[in-house]
């Protein structure tokens, strides 16, 4: 039992205040006013022992991968799913968008109960989620029940990706951590890349539930690897906001779904009033977040010169990407000729290039600073997405390939060091706030350059080539900003 006056933790208590970061030595004792010495906080153990931190590792890598694979094998299964399933092209894409959702308004209220119930328990049950409702995808006897199963497979996915990061943090020690979060990287572009391969591979020699089925033996062995390797994390005493999380929800939901119609030729008279009242909930969210100590949208940590400059370079690097994604499927097929198997094959160089150069810029950042990484990085992807815009009318394979690989390279050098930058500006027992606010700038991003694209094409209809190429141009435009943003850093205080 602690002394009287001494803070919960001298009691035992595993939730108290929280202990300093890993590499801010406690004090022996803790003065109580005019009474005894209290016992110092436990210092957070700097990562994990190496055998049990590979395991972790392989835990969290196999449930990301999982997560990102079927993000991705699912919609290049959207029409076989369609013609089995009697529904229309217009209305399978709900089969994605209903995972898409999913994640994107159950983001940020996962990562900030995860600071209160702890990480590792939100990603576990996030995982056991993820794999059940996989099962559940791959009965489902009727298009309504499939988007039903979706939707609950994405609050799983949810439950993965908004914690991963802070996860990270706390498995890799301080000095190797832009290693790990190297390697996630890599992870993740190359389960990006697989997706298309695998879905072929699996509906060539089997039915479409079985791109849901697999996921159960392998969610069971990411399972059983992490209930004995992920690592406990600092808990708060506060309070979950439930009213936060609804206006958070309302907010991103709203406004992203507000956009992706538009992206898919939607009416403006629908989408529009959409965005608004998404936007009206979110000025609502910041007013009552304000002077909260620990927000469900992480405002606090936004008034961190060197947070906010790097939440800003992954709005403008991810929704580049996207404009590249989304309309290099229109440039190469329709506007160029290219059959869709050549098109994913050239694809998949930019792929390539990212999984190549994420570990390498792990290591880069233990000698050079992250904003420079970044804005390196970015200013390849600018040039690789201008050069994609200046295409010549009859190129050759090789000409796109190494146009592919420079936006891939540039951005896999720019995300390690960014994605280290903003969780590492982070104090540890705002990880998770760091972590969701990550993922949800991916996400907002990603919507936005979709979005982008749909209204680009439909302002230059029938333009095969100049529509795609008019997107990629802003693409380009939008990277040089990020590098821009990036190079800030560099005079940025923590």
């Amino acid at each position: 039992m602690a002394p009287p006056g001494c803070p919960p933790h001298a009691a035992g208590r595993r939730e108290g205040p929280v202990p300093p970061p890993p590499d801010i030595a406690p004090a022996a004792t803790i003065p109580a006013g005019d009474g005894p010495a209290c016992p110092a906080p436990p210092a957070i153990p700097d990562g994990l022992p190496p055998p049990r931190r590979r395991l972790a590792t392989l835990a969290v890598a196999l449930a990301i991968a999982m997560s990102v694979i079927d993000g991705t094998i699912a919609g290049a299964a959207l029409p076989t799913i369609a013609r089995e399933l009697n529904t229309s092209p217009s209305t399978s894409i709900w089969a994605t968008n209903a995972y898409q959702l999913a994640v994107t308004v159950s983001l940020l209220p996962l990562a900030a109960l995860g600071e209160i119930v702890g990480y590792r328990r939100i990603y576990l049950g996030g995982l056991i989620l993820f794999t059940l409702a996989s099962v559940l995808c791959a009965l489902s006897g009727s298009f309504e029940a499939l988007v039903a199963a979706r939707a609950v497979q994405g609050l799983g996915a949810a439950g993965l990706m908004s914690v991963n990061t802070a996860l990270v943090r706390f498995i890799q020690p301080r000095a190797h951590l832009g290693r790990g979060l190297g390697f996630n990287a890599m992870v993740v572009s190359t389960a990006a890349a697989a997706g298309p391969t695998a879905a072929g591979l699996i509906l060539g020699v089997a039915d479409w539930p079985w791109i849901f089925a697999v996921n159960l033996p392998i969610g069971l062995l990411a399972l059983a690897i992490g209930w004995r390797s992920l690592p406990e994390s600092p808990r708060g005493r506060h309070r979950f906001d439930v009213l936060s999380a609804v206006l958070s929800a309302a907010t991103f939901g709203l406004v992203i779904l507000g956009l992706d119609s538009l992206a898919h030729g939607g009416s403006a008279l629908s989408a529009l009033p959409e965005v608004a009242v998404g936007l009206l909930a979110g000025v609502w969210l910041v007013r009552r977040q304000a002077g909260v100590a620990r927000p469900l949208l992480p405002v606090d940590l936004l008034r961190i010169p060197i947070f906010a400059l790097s939440i800003g370079t992954s709005l403008c690097s991810f929704a580049a990407q996207m404009l590249a994604f989304a309309s290099l499927p229109f440039l190469l097929q329709t506007g160029l000729g290219f059959s869709v198997f050549a098109a994913g094959l050239l694809t998949t160089s930019w792929f390539i290039a990212t999984a190549v150069a994420a570990p390498l810029s792990g290591r880069l950042m233990e000698r050079f600073p992250a904003g420079l990484l970044g804005g390196v990085g970015l200013a390849m992807l600018s040039g690789g997405l201008g050069a994609m815009a200046l295409l010549p009318a009859s190129p050759q394979p090789l000409d796109i390939v190494w146009r592919m690989a420079l936006c891939g390279f540039g951005f896999g050098l720019f995300q390690t060091p960014n994605n280290r930058t903003l969780v590492g500006a982070a104090p540890p027992e705002r990880a998770g706030g760091a972590s969701g606010m990550l993922s949800t700038a991916r996400l907002v991003g990603q919507t936005s350059g979709a979005a982008t694209v749909g209204l680009v094409l439909a302002w230059m209809p029938g333009m095969a080539v100049a529509g795609p190429k008019t997107a990629l141009a802003i693409g380009c435009a939008l990277a040089a900003l990020g590098a821009v943003v990036s190079l800030l850093r560099l005079r940025a205080r923590g």
